[in-house]
């Protein structure tokens, strides 16, 4: 399969001692991965590594085969949605997307008015983005503007009411099932990873503990829960968390 991105060892640890540790794997194309772990578990630092916000102090990252030094080769490609989208209240979405548009010269009204059909926000387009749900969907509007081949979402449903949530997993699903864009999404709820993912590397205090396909993971775990505490009692040595 076509690997879209790889991570070799990848490091980076802050003073206070978090962050992530020799970190690898590999994405391929069209895929849903799911980084699964508790808040400090490392998923941010592994995706700002990836997308250059932060600068990895060992290992080597690529994306589309070009290193992730070379940010403007690396990232031509990809789209992303890393803690909360920077949105203003008093614009609305179509005001956002006529702003990001700016960059990419290529997108054009057209283009905006099909993210905005995406998330779900065609019919609100003129309201401002005020509200949670809105946010976090503009924050994916945002990010798919360009066309991204790969997406990097950061807890995408996070504070969602129950039918935002299933929507914002669907976006994902469809995507990458009938255009092929491959995901990578960090969530600290093992059931949302279970419904969208079809692979899961578990993460705890900033190691990885694992990398498995889903089927792997349920083959002998009733769920993705299950298997996370498998893995961290494991590490524990223990049975009890």
């Amino acid at each position: 399969m076509d690997t879209v991105l790889s991570l070799d060892h990848v490091s980076k640890v802050y003073h206070n001692g978090r962050g992530a540790k020799n970190i690898s794997f590999s994405v391929a194309r069209g895929q849903v991965v799911g980084l699964l772990g508790p808040n400090g578990s490392g998923k941010t630092t592994i995706m700002k590594s990836i997308t250059g916000l932060s600068q990895p102090s060992e290992g080597s990252i690529t994306v589309f085969g070009a290193p992730s030094t070379d940010r403007e080769a690396s990232l031509k490609h990809v789209g992303a949605l890393i803690e909360q989208p920077a949105l203003y209240e008093n614009l609305t979405a179509w005001d956002h997307l006529v702003m990001a548009a700016r960059f990419y010269p290529a997108v054009d009204e057209k283009r905006m008015d099909q993210v905005l059909t995406i998330v779900g926000l065609a019919p609100y387009k003129k309201e401002r983005c005020g509200k949670l749900g809105m946010k976090q969907r503009m924050g994916i509007a945002l990010a798919l503007l360009s066309e991204p081949e790969l997406m990097i979402l950061d807890e995408p449903t996070n504070g969602l009411d129950i039918e935002a949530t299933v929507e914002i997993r669907e976006i994902i699903i469809r995507l990458a099932k009938e255009k092929g864009v491959t995901f990578l999404v960090a969530s600290h709820l093992a059931s949302e990873i279970e419904k969208m993912c079809d692979k899961v590397l578990v993460l705890y205090e900033g190691e990885m503990l694992s990398f498995d396909t889903k089927e792997e993971a349920l083959r002998l775990h009733p769920s993705l829960e299950d298997y996370f505490l498998a893995k961290v009692r494991d590490k524990k040595g223990s049975v009890v968390l």
